[in-house]
């Protein structure tokens, strides 16, 4: 049975019930942190970035390691890296079907994302 897993967001203002698998990423404004869906929603919860992460490791337990800290301000969903140009400086987040979002992403944080997805594969290939 296919259950899927949520992040519950709780302000005095406002609750949120959010589909971990339909977060395509979390972006810093300041203290609001603005969370992306892969149907193009978005939310917007007063809560700065390491606030969140902090949340998001301790609610979801081993299901947190789908997400990670991309640079100062973004942790994507690491299932819809779709394409790392890091000369361009542009991480593209995409199901490959229905939605493609680019981000802006300094050149460090892209080659440390580059060579984590090298560094399994190698591991991957060397298993076999």
């Amino acid at each position: 049975m296919n259950r899927s897993k949520y992040l519950y967001l709780n302000s005095r203002d406002e609750f949120f019930r959010v589909d971990i698998s339909k977060i395509v990423y979390f972006e810093s404004e300041g203290n609001y942190t603005n969370i992306i869906l892969n149907n193009k929603m978005m939310a917007t919860i007063c809560m700065n970035l390491a606030r969140m992460q902090e949340i998001l490791n301790r609610s979801l337990n081993d299901d947190a390691a789908v997400f990670a800290r991309i640079g100062k301000r973004h942790i994507i969903n690491l299932t819809y890296v779709y394409h790392i140009a890091i000369l361009r400086q542009i991480l593209v987040l995409s199901d490959g079907e229905n939605f493609e979002y680019q981000l802006q992403i300094s050149k460090d944080a892209l080659k440390r994302l580059r060579d984590m997805y090298v560094s399994d594969i190698t591991a991957e290939f060397s298993r076999q």
